[in-house]
């Protein structure tokens, strides 16, 4: 008779491997409910720690437990509770949570009609505080919310790992320090800071999606690690059209990730993928959010709507030249009326030149040539080549696609753009 397999909690043969993995799915989590005892992520992060580290000691000697994402919950709260004992200040906190947390829940705040409560939102919203830097609200996200290490956060930015580390000590100290509270905002601010989350998702997609520097183009991990925590918060905050928004636009970009490189990593055009390979049941994921986002709406569609619609267009046209480019050129107008901003601008010329033609995607270019916002921007040049380039004036578009090339920090991107230059018909 063949053996059986055994549950993954049913066995000791690797305890060292399943903690990783519990840790990484549950980390978010556990340093949710801590934090929303003892007010302090950076603190909620330590005694989160320590409950893996106590998990290190005992699992190798007395076996996964049944349940070990409770285990760790469990053991990271009476550490909580412990520390909460040690405090003189935090005698209220002990009488009305300590005594009674194996039977009673946390007491409620003051409840707010718009209230979401959960402790991951909560804990999403500080991360994302608008009172750090982008870097360090990107840096704590991944560190608190994607489970990532310094290291894995360092190797993923290429940036020093103690440049990251820094980042994460400065960031959980800005938020002790300026008493940020451990809550979901409410009314105007809620849209204000939710703002924020989007950005700093969208921020870490992008950099996984056309990476800024280095030798890839794709950083397929961080787009897993986006597209995941805008799912989780599609799910927390389901009458926010924008959340939805967001994911659908998520959705779209990663079904394209596979046709988006040849065979040895180097870009391939949209023009010139092989649309057999965009992942269909991703795009009818964008799909559905994008009718969540269209069902909750209420006003004007947002940016991240606008975006999720212009990505749909795309999604829904199985050859380059079905693409409805009018339809992308309208809401890209729209776009740059709701949200404007020069690199808008530039995706608008694009739009414009596929549906209207190459000079009047030029015109849009050229005026755009004195923002110092695109100084050293390289794809206006690429795009201004490209424009270029379709008109016949082969000479300036290589001029145009040399100066892109000298500017592109991602050593992909430069080799394509060299290789443009060098033919640009």
């Amino acid at each position: 008779m063949e053996p059986q397999p055994t549950a993954p909690h049913a066995t000791a043969a690797d305890p060292g491997h399943a903690i990783e993995t519990v840790f990484r799915l549950e980390s978010p989590r556990i340093i949710a409910a801590v934090a929303r005892l003892v007010r302090d992520v950076g603190i909620a992060e330590e005694l989160a720690q320590d409950a893996l580290v106590a998990a290190l000691e005992q699992w190798p000697r007395d076996g996964v437990p049944d349940n070990p994402g409770a285990w760790l919950m469990a053991t990271a709260r009476h550490r909580a509770v412990d520390l909460i004992r040690r405090r003189e200040n935090y005698a209220r906190k002990l009488q009305e949570i300590g005594r009674t947390l194996d039977t009673t829940a946390p007491p409620e705040e003051p409840a707010d009609p718009d209230d979401i409560d959960d402790d991951l939102l909560r804990l999403v919203f500080t991360a994302c505080h608008p009172v750090l830097s982008a870097e360090a609200r990107i840096a704590l996200t991944l560190r608190l919310l994607g489970g990532l290490t310094t290291a894995e956060i360092a190797r993923a930015f290429l940036t020093p790992e103690p440049t990251v580390a820094q980042r994460i000590v400065r960031a959980k100290k800005t938020l002790a320090t300026r008493n940020i509270a451990f809550e979901v905002p409410y009314g105007p601010e809620r849209e204000a800071r939710l703002g924020s989350v989007l950005d700093v998702i969208y921020l870490i997609f992008n950099e996984g999606y056309a990476a800024t520097a280095g030798d890839d183009w794709l950083r397929p991990a961080l787009c897993e690690d986006a597209l995941r925590l805008a799912r989780v918060l599609s799910g927390l905050m389901p009458k926010e059209p924008e959340v939805h928004a967001l994911t659908s636009l998520l959705e779209f970009q990663a079904s394209r990730a596979a046709a988006r490189t040849g065979p040895d990593g180097e870009p391939v055009l949209l023009k010139d993928q092989n649309r057999r390979r965009w992942n269909r049941m991703l795009i009818a994921r964008g799909i559905t959010a994008l009718h969540r986002a269209d069902a909750t709406a209420t006003g004007a569609p947002g940016p991240y709507a606008l975006q999720a619609a212009i990505a749909a267009c795309h999604a829904h046209a199985y050859t380059y030249e079905e693409t409805d480019w009018k339809s992308i050129a309208t809401l890209y107008g729209l776009l740059a009326a709701r949200a404007p901003s020069p690199v808008v601008e530039l995706n608008r010329a694009v739009a414009v030149s596929m549906a209207e033609g190459p000079a009047q995607g030029l015109a849009i270019v050229d005026a755009l040539a004195a923002e110092p916002a695109l100084r050293d921007y390289h794809l206006l040049p690429s795009v201004r080549g490209d424009l270029l380039a379709r008109l016949g004036r082969t000479d300036e578009a290589r001029e145009e696609f040399v100066r892109a090339a000298g500017l592109a920090r991602n050593e992909r991107e430069r080799e394509l753009l060299l290789r443009r230059a060098a033919d640009p018909s």
